[in-house]
């Protein structure tokens, strides 16, 4: 069964003024169970992650001045919300979800996340929306207990994992690879194991076969545990920051790409959602919806 991560709290713990554009936290399992894609029962709600687990990736001091609310303006500003206590509690119950969809993904293959992907946050700030980094958390809390002993990020989001790549830069456990807008945010990138950087308005053709290109070698080289996939949708060329030229269709296939690789390795995937910002909330929604139901059509 498809497990799919998901709270109230991944949007209506946001500020006023921010819910709208994170409507599809609420749409995306609507449609889902309304198209009979899953049932209630693949739903399930994350609770929060522990102090102690965030650690192993936040600094303390990050921590504390998060959960105190002493944040600087200019830290604050950084992040691009306004600073509240819920807001934090949200990038808790997120991370956890990325946790446990890592968990589940070790048992029958795939789980998924609807909301994470949160790649902008570094260990002791975070950016771009960006809270808490939840496949860092999720990553280092499997390797320290042994669970697995080698990872790979597939960060396909349009923007550059930046806050991933700096987490991960001196551990050879995690290999991050991210593929993404060269001329867009972040404006200054990090370091990954693998940057691809696409020139403006990139479409379905070039961008499948430039990923086919290179995931497959790169899973021979690193033979991760496990896989986390940040699907991202903003690569859409109805993205309204986005700057790529992929269709649903091409999205949709690079999804199946992903999964099909993994799944020809025995790789476990765990899904955390990432951006999308088309205009139309009906490309958004089914560019989201159609990795959940391509994860559903291979798996199960």
């Amino acid at each position: 069964m498809l497990h799919i991560a998901w709270s109230p709290v991944y949007r209506y713990a946001l500020p006023e003024g921010h819910r709208f554009p994170m409507v599809k936290y609420e749409l995306l399992p609507e449609q889902l169970l309304y198209e009979g894609t899953v049932k209630q029962e693949h739903f399930f709600e994350p609770g929060m992650m522990d102090a102690a687990s965030i650690q192993r990736t936040h600094t303390t001091t990050y921590w504390t001045n998060l959960l105190d609310q002493t944040l600087s303006q200019k830290e604050i500003r950084k992040i691009g919300f306004p600073m509240t206590r819920a807001l934090v509690d949200r990038g808790r119950h997120i991370s956890m979800g990325t946790l446990l969809c890592a968990r589940h993904a070790m048992k029958h293959g795939v789980s998924i996340n609807i909301a994470g992907g949160t790649h902008h946050a570094f260990a002791d700030h975070g950016e771009g929306f960006c809270v808490f980094n939840d496949f860092a958390i999720a990553a280092n809390i499997l390797l320290a207990e042994g669970s697995v002993s080698q990872i790979l990020i597939v960060d396909l989001d349009v923007h550059q994992g930046n806050g991933t790549a700096c987490i991960f830069r001196d551990n050879p456990r995690v290999c991050t690879f991210s593929m993404h807008g060269a001329k867009n945010y972040p404006h200054r990138k990090e370091a990954s194991d693998l940057d691809l950087a696409l020139p403006d308005g990139l479409t379905d053709k070039p961008y499948l076969e430039l990923l086919q290109k290179n995931l497959v070698p790169l899973i021979e080289r690193v033979q991760p545990q496990i896989v986390f996939y940040l699907a991202g949708v903003d690569v859409l060329a109805t993205d309204k920051l986005g700057r790529l030229g992929l269709s649903r269709q091409g999205c949709k296939e690079r999804d199946r790409l992903v999964f099909r690789t993994c799944q020809s390795y025995n790789i476990p995937v765990a899904v955390s959602m990432g951006g999308g910002y088309s205009e139309r909330l009906t490309d958004l929604i089914e560019a989201h919806a159609n990795t959940y139901r391509v994860a559903q059509e291979l798996y199960f």
